[in-house]
């Protein structure tokens, strides 16, 4: 370590020793050399990590040489497990400089170009998402922390419609996301809030269930103030049908929040924007950009129709860090966010759309359908796997079906534990009516068909051994 850690010297050599060791990991990645991860049991995991005595001299290098070894490996192209970016190379130096400046975002003064980096960013998922010239938004720290905002100002118009002392309620389908539930309990809507809607065969949801339980609700004494539509379920990655749900909304009076964490950014892809009807009547909409934007976690975007919503949600008086001006200033991001030293979030978007465009995003979300469309047709054309329903976008659920096996449950939740031991791939699973399915979501550039060939491949090569 140098003497003086602040400085310039020490840094740029340090910097360039890391930048080679990331450039290494990436080649080795590319080349599918190595395996996806290295698994270890948590308990083994952590007593394999020295504690900190607190009395320093590690050496930096080392410790990121541990990390690159020991982390799942992203950007290896047989990674197909959870929902996070393959982030684009370039966008880590982004990273790097924004944790040096460390600017903040709640009020202008401490990040001035990054609050107009957010501005522009978000008029530019504004337009392509194709809501109203007024719409406005903001960005926050992941999908959870999105909805919750969104719901929050839902419930505020409620308020401001009904009164206070009303029990409110939503509504959204049985696959949404847990997050769903835990923003009813933090907003204080009660334990029997969330009003399950129930899905079709390709688990969407069934706008004709959803009147009547709205009604149903009306009549037991609840109050009904949203319905949240899903664009991309965790899941199955299913779409509800947006432009139904819009209509019933409409016809109800009740706000309409779509979760497009994962799925609201293929309204860019030809093959899936149908899918998205309707995404432009949402009143809000939630989008994760370090889902399949290529950007990394968190940078969430909570969009509104209404620009003045984006600022509803939170309207305190902070007169040492805002100004006093009416009406609320745009550059003042902390007026919206339930954060106040936020990261420079819109940062990374604006530097990927600057440099590369949307055409490479794009190609990118239609390479991912197509690979799940040639995923879904290998399982089917396999007399040992089972698909469960056809891929809506880049997510796939299938499972390992071979005569014989009447617990298929315990089958597949057998075989995921040891390709996880075996680490050459990284796929996941999800528990489902019809029973538990191995999960892929497809987010590599780099993967290729001969990669999902080898997965499946993978498969029966541990349930014979």
């Amino acid at each position: 370590m140098p003497t003086d850690p602040f400085d310039a010297a020490a840094f740029r050599a340090f910097a360039h020793d890391v930048v080679d060791l990331m450039a290494d990991h990436l080649t080795a990645t590319g080349e599918r050399k190595g395996p996806v991860m290295r698994w270890q049991q948590p308990n083994d995991r952590l007593a394999e990590l020295p504690g900190l005595d607190g009395k320093g001299g590690g050496d930096p290098l080392k410790l990121m040489q541990h990390l690159c070894e020991q982390s799942n490996r992203l950007h290896h192209p047989r990674y197909m497990g959870h929902q996070v970016s393959v982030p684009q190379p370039m966008l880590s130096m982004f990273e790097a400089l924004c944790a040096l400046l460390n600017n903040g975002m709640a009020a202008y003064e401490m990040g001035p170009v990054h609050s107009a980096m957010e501005v522009r960013t978000l008029q530019w998922f504004t337009k392509r998402l194709g809501l109203p010239a007024d719409a406005d938004g903001l960005f926050t720290s992941g999908g959870s922390l999105g909805n919750l905002t969104a719901l929050l100002v839902a419930r505020r118009h409620a308020e401001q419609r009904h009164g206070l002392d009303q029990p409110f309620c939503v509504l959204t389908s049985d696959q949404t996301h847990y997050c769903i539930d835990r923003a009813a309990k933090i907003l204080g809507l009660g334990p029997e809030s969330v009003i399950s809607v129930p899905v079709d065969e390709q688990f969407a949801m069934r706008s004709d269930k959803l009147r009547e339980l709205a009604n149903q609700a009306r009549e037991q004494g609840r109050t009904p103030i949203a319905v949240i539509g899903n664009a991309g379920t965790t899941a199955t990655g299913s779409f509800d049908p947006l432009d139904e749900i819009a209509d019933c909304c409409e016809e109800l009076g009740l706000w309409f929040h779509v979760d497009g964490a994962h799925g609201a950014v293929y309204a860019l892809a030809p093959s899936v924007r149908q899918r998205l009807r309707g995404l432009e009547r949402a009143d809000s909409i939630v989008i994760d950009a370090h889902k399949m934007m290529q950007i990394p976690a968190l940078v969430t975007a909570v969009l509104f129709r209404r620009g003045a919503d984006a600022t509803f949600g939170f309207s305190q008086q902070a007169p040492y860090i805002f100004a006093a001006e009416a009406p609320e200033p745009w550059y003042d991001r902390g007026r919206r966010t339930v954060e106040c030293t936020k990261r420079g979030m819109g940062v990374q978007v604006y530097a990927y759309l600057s440099m590369f465009g949307e055409a490479p995003l794009i190609e990118h979300l239609e390479q991912q359908a197509e690979l799940a469309r040639e995923l879904a047709g290998q399982v089917k054309a396999a007399a040992d796997f089972e698909l469960l329903t056809e891929p809506q976008c880049n997510i796939v659920c299938f499972r390992h079906a071979p005569a014989g096996v009447a617990d298929l449950d315990t089958h597949n939740r057998k075989l995921r534990a040891r390709m996880l031991d075996d680490g050459s791939f990284y796929i996941v699973q999800t528990m489902l009516p019809q029973g538990l399915y191995l999960r892929t979501t497809l987010m590599n550039p780099r993967t290729t068909e001969a990669d999902l060939r080898a997965m499946l491949a993978g498969i029966r090569d541990v349930a014979d051994g």
